[in-house]
This record gives structure tokens, sequence and C-alpha cells, in this order.
């Protein structure tokens, strides 16, 4: 928000008297009272190990010491401090960002908006909405778009309930090569169902799902079959193989894909997904420590009426004119409980708006761009890296994250690369234990070729160091 446009809020301290008088109208002793359902047992006895209280400027100048001792990525825009050269991915990537995204999100029609429930008077946010629709389906090739959910993993959570629930089957066929996040979301999210999980194992070499597994397990009794692509390794899946076999039992194939991917591989429309789902981050959205995100959501036409969340029409009023409504209504603060189709999903309205304001900034033609530097930039780190007699793990082909094999644990250089301003990749044994020097890496646009070459020289001689 612009700062001439901030109101002028008064400071409101909260006296001694003032907790006397609302705790009058409540109608009780004492502050402990407010507690008295929770079990004492469960109470903080011992005082919080606080310092003193500060004066303003001293917590003032004790904060900036604090802020000063971060190192934020270079995808931090706007930051003084020195950042970290970022090649961490594993969902969250260091993208550009256009000044023009910041710039619109920052207008405060936009900024203050909420739920549109009043079309006549929310026609910005609702035409906004139905811009970012229409976009994310030109992207996908697939035929609808909600109005987005909270991120990627609920985005995929609410795909494998509405498969459920459209096709009367409990089986879900989940890949291990989905990105381990998203699956403890997409198993805490139903959990209480009646569902039977099964894991689809990964080819050792190749890096992608076991297709005679898949074979052997897609049946009768199987809702969905999972996909992503490229999945959490970097590797391209066969996903034509996939939805041949998922397609075949009358199942419904849920692709999860990487928005920026899609400038240069077949969009999940093309490849025969019944739903598609992503984390939308990397559309004009800052890495932020993880939030917030935008999960992207869209499906064939014919699962609209399961479809979670909320969907922007347009329509024609009785002057003939264009407008926009919510089409589409599904929550259960919208309709009754017990028919609705998510009662949690919720409308990123502004993060949406930044992937729409992305999209449009950038065109297919700069998608396209984005996607073949981050794929050429990345084999080029996989080329310098092959020279100090790394290998790559999988022999499948990816897009812009990879994974290495080193010859020692991750950890052990994550220091040393820290100090020579670099953040490295995600160590793979955290969830995968057969992968116990697995490093998974990532490469956007932003990265120079000077600074793919001197990480390359740092990480050689931490390597090659004796205490390594």
């Amino acid at each position: 928000m612009r700062e001439n446009s901030l109101p002028n809020l008064p400071y409101l301290p909260v006296t001694a008297g003032d907790q006397e008088q609302m705790l009058k109208e409540i109608g009780v002793e004492s502050v402990e009272d407010l507690f008295a359902d929770i079990p004492e047992s469960l109470r903080q006895k011992a005082s919080l190990p606080l310092p003193e209280p500060l004066s303003e400027p001293d917590l003032i100048r004790h904060i900036k010491a604090l802020a000063q001792a971060n190192r934020p990525a270079t995808g931090s825009q706007g930051s003084g401090s020195e950042g970290l050269v970022c090649f961490l991915g594993a969902g969250i990537y260091d993208h550009y960002v256009p000044a023009t995204v910041p710039y619109i999100l920052s207008r405060g029609e936009f900024v203050t908006a909420y739920t549109p429930y009043q079309a006549e008077a929310s026609q910005g946010t609702l035409h906004a909405t139905f811009e970012y629709q229409s976009l994310i389906c030109d992207l996908t090739e697939m035929e609808v778009s909600n109005a987005s959910v909270y991120d990627g993993a609920s985005a995929l959570a609410e795909g494998i309930l509405m498969a459920h629930h459209h096709t009367n089957r409990n089986r879900i066929l989940i890949p291990r090569t989905l990105n381990p996040f998203w699956a403890s979301v997409a198993r805490t999210y139903a959990s209480g169902l009646d569902l039977e999980w099964q894991e689809i194992p990964f080819d050792q070499k190749q890096g992608t799902c076991d297709l005679d597994f898949i074979r052997q397990h897609c049946d009768d009794r199987t809702a969905c079959v999972v996909v992503q692509h490229p999945n959490f390794f970097g590797c391209l899946e066969p996903v034509k193989e996939i939805e041949s076999i998922t397609h075949s039992k009358g199942a419904l194939l849920i692709v999860a894909f990487h928005p920026i991917s899609l400038g240069l591989i077949k969009p999940p429309g093309a490849l025969g997904a019944d739903i598609a789902v992503a984390e939308g981050q990397s559309l004009g959205l800052p890495m932020s420590f993880g939030g917030p995100l935008l999960g992207i959501f869209t499906c064939k036409r014919d699962l609209i009426r399961k479809m979670p969340g909320r969907l922007v029409g347009a329509t024609v009023d009785a002057r003939g004119q264009r407008g926009f409504v919510l089409t589409l209504q599904v929550r259960e603060q919208h309709i009754r409980r017990e028919r609705a189709t998510s009662n949690i999903c919720t409308n990123q309205a502004l993060c949406a708006l930044a992937a729409a304001v992305y999209l449009a900034t950038l065109g297919k033609d700069g998608i396209r761009k984005v996607a073949t530097l981050c794929a050429q930039k990345a084999h080029y780190l996989s080329q310098q890296l092959r020279n100090l007699d790394l290998s790559l793990r999988f022999s499948a082909p990816f897009f812009n994250e990879f994974t290495v094999d080193l010859p020692c644990h991750p950890d052990e250089i994550h220091q040393s690369l820290l100090q020579q301003g670099f953040l490295g990749g995600l160590p793979l044994n955290r969830f995968y234990p057969e992968l116990p020097n697995g490093w998974l890496l990532a490469v956007t646009e932003k990265r120079t070729k000077e600074e793919i070459d001197r990480f390359c020289e740092v990480l050689g001689q931490v390597i090659n160091s004796p205490s390594s």
C-alpha cells in the first residue's frame, strides 16, 4: 500500500483499569478465570524468561539488529542486506517478479478487497479473478479453473477428495516421486475417510514412477492415480503411459505440474489429465519464507459440479452490459454444510491476482523464454558438476531441477556454502533414506553464468578439502 494512503491509526494501550473494566463486563474476577477450562497440569507455572522491557528507541535498535542478521535469498527484492545466491527449490523457487506485479497488487482497491459477496459492488475483483481463471486455462489447456485455493498441497488434497467422490472408489495411487510435503498434507486432509493409500515406487535408475506397479495395482477400485510432472527429483514422468493405464480402469488422472515448465513441455490438458493442480508461487510471488502461496486447481468440464472452491463467470445484465458473478459457490459458508464440496479452501484473491498480472505481463512468448532459460541454465549447471566428477542420480530428462550424488552427506558442505554466499540444494535423505547423499538442486532464470561458475568453484573446493 502507498504510504500516503495509510490511515492515521492511534496507539491503543491496555491499562490495568481497562483490564478491570473488561473483566467486569465479561463477568469474571480475574484473567486466570478465563483459562479455567484448561487443566492445571497443562498450564505454565514458571515465569517466562523474558528480558526487561525496552524503551521504544532501544526496541527499534534491537529489532533492526535482528533483521540485519538475516541473509535473504536474492529473490527477496528490495533488501539492503547481503543476500544468498539460491540453488534451493523443492517446491518454492527464486524466479524474477516483474515490477508490474507488486505495483498492481499494492493498489488499494485490490489489497483491501475481500470476498465479493455483492457482485454489483465487486466488479473489479470479480473481473480480475475471471481473467486469472482464463489465463490458467490457457496455460494448462484444461477446461475449467477455480478461483484458487490455499496452496499446491491443498489443491492436490482437494483433487484426491474430488476423485473419490466422483468415482465412489477408495483406492488412491500416489507416487513416491511426489513432493513429500504434499503427500503428507493429502493424507492428513483425507484422514477419517475410508481411503486405501498405495505408494507407487520409483525406478531407481530413471527416477520416475514404476509403470509395472501402476499396471498391477490400478483396478476397478482405484479412484485416481496421482503423478507429479516434473516430479520431486526434477525428472519428467511418462505421463501418457500412466494416463493410458489409468483411464483403461475408469480411474481419474491427477497431474501436479510446475507452471513455468509449461512454457516448454506439454500441458496437463494435452496429456489427458482429468484434474491438474500446481503451486502457483513461481507466477509472480516471492519466496517469502514459504508463503503466502497459491493453489492452482483445474479440471475437465464434466467434473465442475464437484469442484471445490468458487468459480467466477461472465454474464450480461438487464441492459446488455457484460458483468461478472460468482457462478459456483460450493463452500460451506455459502451453502448447506452437507452439500459443500470443501469446507477449508478459500479464494487467495491477491495471490491469484499476482499470477494473472505475471502471466499477462510475460505472455506466451515470455513464459516460453523464462522456461527456456531455466532449462538451459539447469543443464549448464549439471554439465559443470559432471566436470567435478559429480554424477546425476537419475537418467530421466529434467526441466530446471535435478538430483546429484555427493561424495559426502550434503550437511557437511552446507555451512561452507553459506559462508561463501550460496544457499545450496535440499538433502534428500530426510525423505528418502535410500538416497543418503542425494542433493536436489534448482536453477531459475535469475541465476547468471557467473553465479553458476562461482558456485561450482566453491563446491569443488569444499568437496576436495581434507575436512570433507
